[in-house]
């Protein structure tokens, strides 16, 4: 019976990486004959990091039972400390396998960042937990945007003033530059690398569910006193899952940081605008892309007024 369960589990596992792995063959085989539009290219990447930020969010609410609204928070600092470790390798490493170290880096970051708040914040319980998550992730997004990093011959500078107060020598380089983040960043995410850490995550959390300590996690969530009273160490448990899913969700900021290229704290769509040719006069512009008409909008607000 219990080698049936086994055989069971293990042909689902691997019936969900298996589609993973026929959907990038799909898309490279589309890829290779031309018909993926450039836009969806730009996408796959995109969709790579948030099935990991998924992934790993699930680990928390789904499988810890605990409601977290600040897993962004540990994106960014996944994001940032792989993209630095990036700039500051940059040209001395090949790029892949600075991307490799970076997603290191992050994860382990982000890790580190997951213990230090969940320590106090785990105690907490239902909308108080998603509270205080919620703070964590504004207090990052604030405190990276206030932050200037800069690094000369004399070693590494850091300001909470301007990228002047750094005082760097000639020849010195701004690597964070507070609301701007980080520029410069080295473009090595692909659609395979992506594939491959959404495959390791899926790994990751499927062996930890299925696991003993994985048997443990949902048996806080299920009952919490009744766990308790057989045993199980219920700081420990909800302190682990947590952390792991801070460095996925780390894993997942490294590789945006290097899609994007210039992550910066609090980044939103904007609508596109188009770029006049020299002889273009300022009049005959095409209008921006989500620009709308204010007499169409007025008639839309009358409308929705006057309607029941």
């Amino acid at each position: 019976m219990k080698s049936t369960a086994k055989k069971k589990l293990f042909i689902n596992n691997m019936i969900t990486l298996g589609m993973v792995v026929a959907a990038w063959i799909i898309m490279e085989v589309l890829m290779g004959t031309g018909h993926v539009s450039s836009l969806l290219k730009g996408l796959l990447v995109p969709f790579c990091i948030y099935v990991i930020m998924a992934v790993s969010l699930n680990l928390t609410v789904g499988i810890l039972g605990e409601l977290s609204l600040g897993h962004a928070g540990f994106m960014c600092v996944g994001a940032f400390s792989g993209a630095l470790f990036s700039k500051c390798m940059k040209g001395a490493i090949d790029p892949t396998v600075s991307l490799v170290i970076a997603i290191f880096v992050g994860a382990a970051v982000a890790a580190v960042f997951g213990i230090l708040i969940g320590i106090p914040v785990l105690r907490l319980r239902g909308d108080y937990l998603a509270i205080v998550t919620l703070a964590f992730g504004e207090i990052i997004k604030n405190l990276v945007n206030a932050v200037f990093l800069g690094r000369d011959a004399d070693g590494f500078h850091i300001s909470f003033k301007d990228s002047m107060s750094l005082g760097l020598k000639d020849g010195g380089e701004v690597l964070i530059k507070g609301p701007q983040g980080i520029t410069g960043t080295p473009q090595a995410a692909t659609f395979t690398i992506g594939i491959i850490l959404v495959l390791i995550t899926l790994i990751i959390v499927m062996n930890l569910v299925n696991s003993r300590t994985g048997r443990a996690i949902m048996s806080i969530r299920d009952n919490r006193i009744a766990a308790e009273s057989i045993g199980i160490n219920i700081t420990k448990y909800k302190l682990l899952a947590f952390s792991i899913s801070a460095a996925l969700a780390g894993v997942a900021g490294v590789l945006y940081a290097h899609n994007l290229t210039s992550p910066a704290a609090g980044q939103r769509a904007s609508c596109t605008t188009t770029t006049l040719p020299p002889a273009m006069p300022a009049a005959a512009a095409p209008p921006p892309a989500c620009a709308v008409s204010n007499r169409h909008l007025r008639k839309t607000i009358k409308l929705r007024w006057i309607m029941p």
